[in-house]
């Protein structure tokens, strides 16, 4: 464990002049604001592509756009917080993206709409780890916790209400409010901050060095070949296809030679050596797992419920948001749990509750109702929540406050490509599941299977009456074997939820690498 800093250099003596509760509400609109933007618009991917004269697979750019210009920026956020100062650089990206926001609602044509969404990534890909940042700084270490809570808000339920909000604004209104929504959200957030936030002393007086044209080139071309591979892989299936062989050996070539660079330089864009930092890198790898779980359940249920029950996309949204309560649950006694119990304790019980949950959804069938992945999804928000603050706490606990800048991009940059893992990983274990277990099926689709010829015999007697003995032969058989694709289909979920299942569980020993965190003392005990 790093050892405390001297009295005299101690950050956390420092304390902002605003009360820290108004100072998280000023940050947690920014951050609900970005979150909620990730998945928002993915219900009405359908209704902009109709309205723009697009292809479905075109109109999926409008995703994958905001994903890489946000995933460049979010490691860097550190450094450009240094040179053009923390609090000018937020209230700059909340005023990018919110006018980034009225330029994609109000776009004409889809290449203009891509365009927005890239200027509103790039804009938002600096909110999360600043306002985590800038909590984590407000609060005296004793409170951290509480304050982490607070962030989790943001971070965890924004994109559960996400496909919820986008299918209400787009089946009642239009596409184009997905985008306007974030206007009144983004003036307020600036108001507030410009109010309460300010940069800490050594924020103010840091002197960044000359900027790194070739460190930040490679890290786009790292971030931005890697997101794209992940989100077009399935679609374009995989290293069959050339460009995306030469994409996954561009992306591993830039990120070594990212990485080499980086430790090399005096002054990094991206500071690595924080990950020398033991709680810091177990933080880290178990973020990643939490994006993994986290994304791909949220994208797999939705689409269970649309594809094979039959539902709309505002009801499938609605059966999938009872996990916003649950983390609304968790995240209000989490700040008090954090300071009174181990938080490795906490950590373990909440990846154990997360693989009960998705367990839980592997029990699905197409027989059942709205409760039972309603309660699932509770209980996975409920366990998200006592993951979240806990393993935020620990991960930054050990961290200098000159180091925090750098360390939440990369925290949050590593939670976002386990979502963009875990989706690329479960969209394709789905399209390859379902097709290994119709081949394994298939061959019980036989007359002279008793179940089968039973089956077909009933079907061809329900529906000669109306459409005659030929077609109702050819009919029963189209039937039959569509009821083959939905099983094919269920059983592809079933051994994706429980797949997830055991990789929460594989995670409850790894919180035994984790040191109990001794917050550095400060000269100020309360705020």
């Amino acid at each position: 464990m790093r050892p405390p800093a001297p009295e005299a250099s101690l950050p956390a003596a420092w304390l902002p002049r605003a009360n820290p509760w108004l100072i998280a509400a000023s940050v947690m609109l920014a951050t609900f604001m970005e979150v909620l933007d990730t998945s928002v618009a993915n219900v009405a991917l359908p209704h902009i592509a109709g309205s723009l004269s697009a292809t479905t697979d075109e109109a999926t750019w409008v995703l994958t756009s905001y994903l890489v210009s946000n995933a460049v920026v979010l490691p860097a956020t550190g450094w450009l917080s240094s040179v053009f100062g923390r609090k000018r650089f937020l209230l700059g990206c909340i005023a990018l993206f919110t006018l980034a926001s009225l330029a994609a609602g109000a776009a004409p044509t889809l290449g203009i709409l891509i365009l927005a969404r890239i200027v509103q990534g790039a804009g938002g890909g600096a909110l999360q780890p600043i306002s985590q940042a800038i909590l984590l700084e407000s609060f005296v270490p004793a409170m951290r916790g509480t304050a982490m809570a607070v962030f989790g808000l943001g971070v965890v339920v924004a994109p559960i209400v996400g496909p919820t909000l986008g299918g209400y604004l787009t089946d009642n209104y239009t596409w184009r409010w997905v985008f306007y929504i974030n206007l009144p959200v983004g003036i307020l957030a600036m108001l507030m901050l410009q109010a309460f936030v300010e940069d800490p002393p050594y924020v103010a007086r840091a002197r960044p060095a000359r900027i790194d044209y070739v460190g930040f080139g490679l890290l786009a071309l790292w971030l931005g070949t890697l997101q794209i591979l992940l989100d077009k892989g399935q679609e374009a299936d995989w290293f069959a296809t050339p460009w995306i062989r030469w994409f996954a050996v561009i992306s591993a070539l830039a990120v070594i030679a990212f990485i080499v660079r980086e430790f090399r330089m005096e002054h990094p864009i991206v500071n690595l050596r924080v990950l020398g930092n033991r709680n810091f890198a177990v933080g880290t790898l178990l973020i990643a797992v939490v994006g993994v779980v986290l994304y791909s359940t949220i994208a797999l249920v939705p689409l269970f419920l649309q594809d094979l029950l039959g539902y709309t996309a505002l009801l499938s949204g609605l059966a999938v948001s009872p996990r916003g309560l649950g983390a609304l649950a968790a995240m209000a006694v989490m700040g008090r749990l954090v300071r009174k119990l181990d938080n490795r304790l906490l950590i373990a019980a909440g990846f154990a509750a997360l693989a009960v949950a998705t367990f839980l959804l592997g029990d699905i069938n197409l027989d059942i109702g709205t409760a039972s992945i309603a309660w699932p999804n509770v209980l996975s928000g409920l366990a998200t929540g006592f993951i979240f603050v806990p393993l935020t706490t620990l991960a930054m606990g050990t961290l200098r406050d000159e180091e925090i800048g750098t360390a939440t991009g990369i925290f949050n940059l590593m939670r976002n490509i386990g979502g963009s893992v875990g989706i690329s990983a479960a969209t394709t274990m789905l399209a390859r599941g379902a097709q290994t277990h119709q081949a394994l099926m298939v061959g019980d689709l036989s007359v002279y299977h008793r179940a089968f010829g039973d089956e077909l015999d009933l079907l061809r007697q329900a529906l000669a009456p109306h459409v005659g003995a030929p077609a109702a032969a050819r009919m029963a058989y189209g039937r039959m074997y569509q009821t083959l694709l939905q099983q094919a289909a269920l059983w592809a979920y079933v051994d994706i939820f429980r797949l997830l299942a055991l990789l929460c569980l594989l995670c409850v020993p790894l919180v035994l690498l984790f040191q109990r965190v001794r917050p550095i003392p400060t000269r100020s005990a309360v705020h």
